[in-house]
């Protein structure tokens, strides 16, 4: 009965009805195009640091994240990677040799880092193919190598010419060769271009005498929100042997940067839902000016203060969960846009961005826990608000409430 007499007093009188319906429906898609924006900014700017070179997930030989020396490199194999491969998240790996020497040019000579990949399988996890600005990428058996354009520069090196690389290989052995610089590499990361070269898995392998070793597999993943999960499942299926990181481990100053700003996002979140209280809250005071004279009369003629709170309750509750669900819906396709979409900044901020290999856009997250929690955040605050009308019903005086 009660639900029946709800339902008709909320299109009684529409205009009413409507005018809640809406204070709601665009306080939830304020809060959830906020929050997806948040989400879709971070996840954007990890990507970018991601695909400079770590990957999301990484596979070392234990105590080698501590000590980056080819001594602590680990034998390649089958086994293991098919191991790894057993984790439903793994979409893929890809295997490094890492160390460093001595890059010299006539009479110039800088340390640099030197960085055995295998080219295909690379470029499917750090898009490294993307970032040949000269010359041609590199085929698994080349005896070629790509240089960074920060290290060309001080080597005063160019494209077609000629680097010699003198280190120390693995177990103490000596390390020296003269290689074909095949192409260019500009990274964004002004550490990574000025000190990084690629070449085959095989020639670094055969230049550092490490025949068959590995530094480290990186992983490609299916869902990379779940990096440090896999991470942490992977280490179980591999054991004590091998120490398996996410992009938050090795890279702990971009993590750290990211949680400071969701902490300062919140308080925004925060001074947001003050605004959509307001705006509830104010639909709501106009409602009980309007209906009280109504309800005054209702317990005038016999109805029980209770009963009047249920029934404020129950129109409350279709109110506010009707707007939420319209503004769930009506905000998909506005953040589907926004996501194929992204917002562009422009001028010299973008080439601010774009020097530092980051892209100049906010695009949207897409993640259906943003639509579902924050809605839900609303209709908390909406029911919570609903509370003053089921009070004044609670407080009225029938006769009071029935002067003009």
């Amino acid at each position: 009965m009660l639900l029946k007499l709800a339902w008709k007093n909320m299109w009684r009188n529409r205009n009413r009805t409507i005018i809640t319906m809406a204070s709601i429906f665009f306080a939830v898609i304020l809060s959830v195009s906020t929050s997806s924006l948040r989400d879709g900014i971070f996840d954007n700017l990890v990507k970018n640091v991601v695909s400079f070179y770590t990957g999301y997930v990484q596979v070392h030989k234990a105590g080698y994240n501590d000590e980056q020396i080819l001594d602590n490199s680990f034998a390649a194999s089958p086994e293991t990677e098919q191991t790894i491969l057993q984790d439903k998240n793994v979409k893929g790996i890809t295997a490094r040799l890492e160390s460093f020497a001595l890059a010299s040019s006539e009479s110039i000579t800088k340390g640099c880092m030197v960085v055995g990949i295998e080219p295909e399988k690379e470029n499917q996890i750090t898009l490294l193919k993307d970032k040949v600005t000269a010359g041609t990428y590199l085929n698994k058996n080349d005896n070629s190598i790509l240089l960074a354009e920060g290290l060309a520069k001080r080597l005063q090196l160019k494209l077609h010419d000629t680097l010699v690389l003198i280190g120390q290989g693995y177990h103490g052995s000596t390390a020296a060769g003269k290689f074909h610089i095949k192409g260019l590499l500009h990274f964004g990361s002004p550490d990574l271009n000025d000190k990084v070269l690629f070449m085959p898995l095989s020639t670094a392998q055969e230049f550092y005498s490490a025949y068959g070793m590995l530094t480290s597999y990186i992983l490609l993943l299916h869902n990379t929100k779940s990096a440090e999960s896999t991470a942490v499942d992977v280490n179980q299926l591999l054991g004590n042997n091998y120490e398996v990181l996410s992009w938050g481990e090795l890279i702990p100053d971009i993590k750290q940067h990211i949680e400071t700003d969701t902490n300062n996002a919140k308080y925004v979140q925060g001074v947001l839902y003050m605004l959509i209280c307001f705006g509830i809250f104010g639909t709501l005071l106009v409602m009980m000016v309007e209906r009280k004279f109504e309800m005054g009369m209702l317990v005038a003629i016999g109805m029980k203060k209770i009963r009047l709170m249920l029934l404020l309750l129950m129109e409350s509750v279709f109110t506010v969960l009707g707007g939420c669900m319209l503004g769930i819906i009506a905000s998909i396709p506005l953040l589907y846009y926004f996501n194929r979409n992204p917002i562009t900044i422009g001028g010299e901020t973008a080439a601010t961005y774009e020097r530092f290999g980051f892209e100049p856009i906010f695009p949207t997250s897409l993640d259906a826990s943003n639509f579902i929690r924050q809605g839900i955040i609303v209709l908390v605050i909406g029911l919570v608000l609903s509370l003053y009308p089921m009070y004044k019903a609670m407080r009225i005086n029938p006769v009071t409430a029935m002067k003009k």
